[in-house]
């Protein structure tokens, strides 16, 4: 049941975004527009493209789903901030951590959350770990720049690619597992999803394309297994000092060993998208999971 917090309020969908994941970012954008009309929201859809970007007179809340760079970074949250302007979201710091996928391994090791061994490597170095190891870009969402290598001749490529979006690169042992994802919303981690795609591993392809991959909600894993894989993901969400709600990726080994992958501040919100599905099976529709991100937000705000 609707809490009416959003009737008769304008709240601005920010969407779009400069970085590579726009076209998603908008149809997100769209899909959550459209259910904060139907909760009475005055819902006003921006396209933005960069830092000036204007919003719509006496805007209540800017509901932020701009996937990825500048919108998942801590930048867009910054000039929100400056603003004042309540957002839906994490904070600054958050959004900032969780993008970045070598300070979020650091965080996740310092908490004695279980992840992959891991070496970040400057310009000129070369990987110390032992093939097979995956080499990514560390501030790149959607698995844009990421590289599985079996053949270490194809490692200049791989750093090719990923030293292209900055200075640092992140190498870390490539395991194989279970591809799960799970929703947390309010610190509370949803039903576990298990991702299989149809062919190769779940990237930017297999993640929009409708019909690329299967998805199994819940995760036929077991209870105990299930129980597991929701604390280590509670345990990242809160290891990043996050508060409203992520997607929190993990690979489960054969020998039941858990490593986390990456948390996602922005999640999709369209119709392929993962935390809708997981909401769904606890009852909460789409209006109401855009709700109650919102319900969160604004009172993280007005504390």
């Amino acid at each position: 049941m609707s809490s009416g917090i959003l009737n008769e309020k304008v709240v601005a969908v920010l969407m779009g975004g400069p970085g590579a994941e726009r076209e998603v970012s908008l149809r997100s954008g769209a899909a959550v527009a459209r259910a904060l009309s139907t909760l009475g929201a005055k819902a006003v859809e921006v396209d933005v493209t960069g830092p000036h970007f204007t919003l719509p007179e006496g805007v209540h809340l800017a509901y932020n789903m701009i996937h990825g760079t500048f919108g998942e970074d801590g930048q867009l949250q910054a000039i929100l901030e400056a603003k004042g302007v309540p957002y839906t979201g994490e904070g600054v710091e958050g959004s900032r951590l969780a993008f970045d996928k070598i300070e979020s391994k650091r965080k996740f090791d310092a908490a004695g959350v279980p992840t992959a061994a891991f070496e970040v490597l400057g310009r000129g170095d070369q990987p110390g770990l032992i093939a097979p190891y995956v080499i990514k870009a560390p501030r790149q969402g959607s698995s844009v720049g990421v590289h599985i290598i079996h053949d270490t001749a194809h490692v200049p490529a791989a750093l090719e690619d990923c030293f292209q979006f900055g200075d640092e690169v992140l190498v870390e042992d490539f395991v194989k597992g279970r591809e799960l994802t799970i929703g947390i919303l309010g610190g509370k981690a949803l039903p576990v999803i298990e991702i299989v795609p149809n062919e190769g591993f779940y990237d930017y392809a297999h993640k929009y394309t409708k019909g690329a991959s299967s998805y199994y909600v819940p995760a036929e894993i077991g209870e105990e297994n299930t129980r597991r894989v929701q604390e280590a993901a509670e345990a990242a969400h809160k290891a990043l000092g996050l508060e409203i709600y992520s997607r929190v990726d993990i690979l489960l080994a054969a020998d039941g060993s858990l490593s986390v992958l990456e948390i996602n501040t922005i999640p999709g919100m369209t119709e392929t998208s993962l935390l809708p599905k997981a909401a769904a099976v606890v009852g909460l529709d789409f209006p109401a999971l855009c709700e109650r991100i919102a319900e969160l937000s604004l009172a993280r705000h007005n504390r």
